[in-house]
């Protein structure tokens, strides 16, 4: 974090409604995290209604360090990653009252609707229906960032820095988060990193396993658009310039086919 009063301003229309959960959602979290030692910003003002500044405001601490995805990622940072996903688990639901329930990734967007309108393959459709098949596991929730990828943390050089954009966060199953990273480390470095990022999250939680992995593991690549073409802008922009569509589709896919074998 900047101890050196740098600050961020977000703000948005009084009237726009997602935006002003979205800003509840976060400054909820920056005081949950500032408890719990989370590595992310700190709140430092709110306006969730307009009306003293003007629009929806959120002002928070800056986290340093950068955001942009290297093309090879190094052992260490993948277990840093793993590691510090596992230190928002440790937030028990009783911290988080009133906070919305998560069952998948980015809630907010509607994928199936994508799917529906630009056509799914044979194996999306079969995911559908292996997720449509099984109740929503419920263990132990706690807090999830609730879309969890690399453009949404900072790292000072293969020291995670922090996590940022919480507008998706709420009360959840820890394997949310973590399929969230494993298929975020194969999208961008492949399948073969995924153990790494999955052996620092388990060895910082204390835990032997994540229940209901392949389960989480199907959630996540269902949270993506069948045509990945939408998130390769954002992709690139964060430095992985050599990351195109088919790519990352063909990596999804891949993700994707190893979590429908585990699951069945």
């Amino acid at each position: 974090m900047d101890d050196g009063g740098g600050a961020v301003l977000r703000v948005g229309e009084a009237d726009d409604a997602e935006r002003r959960d979205g800003f509840r959602t976060e400054a909820r979290v920056l005081e949950v995290a500032r408890q719990h030692g989370i590595p992310t910003s700190q709140l430092i003002a709110f306006d969730a209604t307009g009306t003293e500044a003007g629009a929806l405001a959120l002002l928070s601490t800056v986290v340093e360090g950068s955001s942009r995805i290297p093309v090879e990622a190094s052992p260490e940072s993948l277990r840093a990653y793993g590691a510090g996903t596992a230190s928002l688990h440790r937030v028990p639901a009783t911290a988080l009252a009133g906070m919305a329930r998560r069952t998948r990734p980015i809630e907010g967007v509607d994928f199936a609707d994508a799917r529906r309108r630009q056509g799914a393959s044979d194996l999306l459709v079969a995911a559908e229906a292996a997720v449509a098949e099984r109740a929503v596991p419920e263990r132990a929730p706690g807090l999830v960032h609730g879309d969890l990828w690399l453009g949404n943390t900072l790292w000072d050089g293969t020291k995670l820095s922090g996590f940022v954009d919480w507008d998706c966060a709420g009360v959840g199953e820890p394997g949310l988060d973590v399929a969230s990273i494993r298929l975020d480390v194969a999208l961008m470095f492949g399948a073969g990193h995924v153990a790494a990022v999955t052996a620092g999250y388990l060895a910082a939680g204390g835990r032997d396993k994540v229940e209901d992995l392949a389960y989480w593991d199907v959630v996540a690549a269902l949270s993506t658009p069948p045509r990945m073409r939408e998130f390769v802008t954002a992709i690139q922009d964060q430095g992985r310039r050599d990351l195109d569509q088919p790519t990352l589709e063909r990596r999804r896919d891949e993700f994707l086919r190893a979590a429908l074998e585990r699951l069945s």
